[in-house]
């Protein structure tokens, strides 16, 4: 069977090696370079900028652990984009370095469907080539939103792609935008010394996050003297010779020397031949797939981004693997009620399942249980004791709906949560299941007595 995908991020990556897996003869095509946004302009290279942050997070600190250090510690900026460009080369080696290994055909140009058994390349050589296939899986991805009263130029108005390949460390900084993509770059910023505002439109930072977690995250941000103006809406911009003003509701303004609009993401849809064929989109311009990432043009699927979900690589990938698997035959259904996200701002934020605001729409009694990690013997040692997990059980069936950990490794420590929820685990069960000691996963298990009015290094409640 000839498979072919347009796109080879980590949705299409992955379901290129899994057709490859079942003996499809695979041709993946990528006008970029393979890994996408995630491992080119997203999450790795972000997640390299983030562990220099907090290296010098910790640099900063190493007194309270009884290590003397004389001398500033400065960043070097250079050197910090010079490490974060040699991980992404390395994962792209890897991935092409898998490509050779199950025989799958890399072309590097722009794909355009132009029959449901057909796809046109225009390759970077400008030759164009036409592919005759029998199925087609469409992995285009998203590219940062724009909009008209910010345009990006690279220099003083910054996407998110701009800030991972900055030249100098900017004195001063608004961010717009107080999601994911922006608290993480808040973050990032402040440790390399920048003076930093984040401009939010909603009445908090991760409005989508568990209040609780993003009122700690908040508290977080501001012992950090990372200012955060909420309620507030961006009207306009100006640049003029002392940077960037922005103006606000109300007549308001602030200057900084470079602005990042960091307001979700475009669906990279248009001009690749979806018209052509008719397939379906829904109100966002997503394409309408299936619980198999079947469009409505049988042979044809759509995985990742552009199919209008949760717009996260661990997500495109399951997608890919499931759109490989349905058209090489082998039966398979994309369950998204298990899905866990994570936010590398510092202290970090994993979550999972429902919310509790979330549990009351769908008229489900819930029980909750806490545990603050000030007291873990464990964050203690790290020197790390700013958070909390919390556990969302269903008060009927105690089957565990939801977790939500703001602290040290919680983008780890949130899949015990997400396997309790697939599995139906209830919060009793993991309350009597043995954590070893001393670690953070304890605080799991303690949130969860915590539930039943167990929990054993807690205060007693009134």
């Amino acid at each position: 069977m000839r498979f072919t995908i347009i796109g080879a991020g980590p949705g299409g990556y992955v379901a290129a090696l899994k057709a490859a897996q079942f003996g499809a003869q695979v041709t993946i095509i990528e006008d970029t370079e393979v890994g996408g946004t995630c491992l080119n302009r997203g999450c790795i290279p972000a997640k390299s900028l983030v562990a220099s942050a907090e290296a010098i997070r910790k640099a900063k600190r190493l007194g309270e652990f009884g290590i003397e250090v004389s001398g500033d510690i400065i960043p070097n900026l250079s050197k910090i984009m010079e490490r974060k460009d040699k991980i992404v080369s390395t994962q792209v080696k890897g991935i092409r370095s898998l490509f050779k290994s199950w025989g799958i055909n890399l072309i590097e140009g722009r794909g355009t469907l132009l029959a449901p058994r057909k796809v046109e390349v225009q390759k970077k050589d400008t030759t164009i080539k036409t592919i005759e296939t029998d199925k087609i899986v469409i992995a285009t991805g998203s590219r940062p939103a724009q909009l008209p009263i910010f345009p990006f130029d690279g220099e003083h108005i910054l996407s998110s792609d701009d800030a991972l390949n900055i030249k100098s460390i900017p004195k001063s900084l608004i961010i717009i935008g107080a999601g994911v993509i922006g608290c993480e770059f808040a973050c990032i910023f402040k440790e390399l010394g920048t003076e930093v505002t984040m401009i939010e439109a909603m009445p908090r930072a991760l409005f989508t996050e568990d209040p609780e977690i993003s009122v700690l995250l908040e508290r977080e941000l501001k012992k950090k003297k990372i200012k955060l103006l909420t309620n507030v809406s961006a009207e306009g911009v100006e640049s003029q010779d002392d940077g960037i003003h922005l103006h606000l509701g109300g007549g308001k303004e602030i200057v900084a020397e470079k602005l990042l609009v960091s307001v979700g993401r475009t669906l990279n849809t248009a001009g690749i031949g979806l018209e052509t064929l008719g397939i379906k989109k829904g109100v966002r311009g997503e394409i309408v797939v299936n619980e198999k990432m079947e469009t409505d043009i049988e042979g044809i699927y759509a995985v990742g981004d552009v199919t209008g979900g949760m717009l996260l690589a661990h997500v495109a990938s399951k997608e890919g693997s499931v759109a490989a698997c349905n058209a090489c035959e082998v039966e398979r259904k994309m369950d998204c009620s298990v899905i866990p996200a994570a936010v590398f701002t510092s202290p970090e934020i994993g979550s999972v399942g429902l919310r509790e605001h979330q549990a009351a729409d769908k008229d489900i009694k819930i029980r909750t249980g806490r545990f603050q990690f000030r007291a873990s013997g464990k964050a203690h040692t790290m020197g790390e004791i700013a958070g909390m997990v919390k556990i969302v059980a269903d008060a009927d069936t105690d089957k565990v709906i939801g977790m939500h950990i703001i602290g040290p490794h919680a983008s780890d420590l949130v899949h015990e949560g997400a396997l309790a929820i697939k599995a139906g685990v209830t919060a009793r069960e993991i309350a009597e299941t043995i954590h070893a000691h001393p670690t953070l996963a304890e605080g799991i298990m303690e949130a969860a007595e915590d539930l039943h009015g167990e929990a054993v290094h807690a205060p007693k409640k009134s």
